[in-house]
């Protein structure tokens, strides 16, 4: 099975809910990640706001603003489906 990411919601302390075809929900704490090369154009809190999206199936941020799938900067699906599942903790 390839896991594949349906919907993301960003939020302010640099983590995302990832929402799955089968309805797994996990939460992706991007922090450190945003310290590491290419992703450290994501410290800028309305960038990593704004350009989080679903590309390629899987959670991604659409720096170019184009939505060019291949020039986002994306996380591998089989990464975020091997986090435990959470609950939704959206308001």
């Amino acid at each position: 099975m390839f896991p594949k990411v349906v919907q993301v919601i960003p939020m302010q302390d640099y983590s995302v809910y990832v929402y799955f075809e089968d309805g797994k929900i996990v939460n992706y704490d991007m922090s450190q990640m945003i310290e590491k090369g290419a992703f450290c154009c994501l410290k800028e809190i309305e960038i990593f706001l704004d350009r989080c999206t679903v590309m390629n199936d899987t959670l991604a941020w659409d720096i170019s603003g184009n939505w060019d799938d291949t020039t986002c900067l994306d996380i591998d699906p089989d990464t975020l489906y091997a986090l435990p599942h959470v609950q939704e903790a959206i308001a």
